[in-house]
């Protein structure tokens, strides 16, 4: 029975060790709305399109 104990409080202190070097995790619990999505925009410099292929005029000289 000690045992099971023990391993409990070993897993536990790893898994407070792994969050806390994970970075930034909210443990607050369930969000809502708009700002709870952290969606980022998208760019005017990032292209939507693939743009057209160049004419292939020089490879045929």
């Amino acid at each position: 029975m000690w045992k099971i104990v023990v391993g409990f409080i070993l897993f536990a202190a790893l898994a407070l060790y792994m969050l806390s070097k994970g970075g930034n995790i909210d443990m607050g619990g369930e969000k809502h709305g708009a700002d709870a999505m952290h969606i980022p925009e998208a760019t005017a410099s990032v292209p939507t399109a693939p743009a057209a292929a160049a004419p292939s005029s020089a490879a045929s000289k």
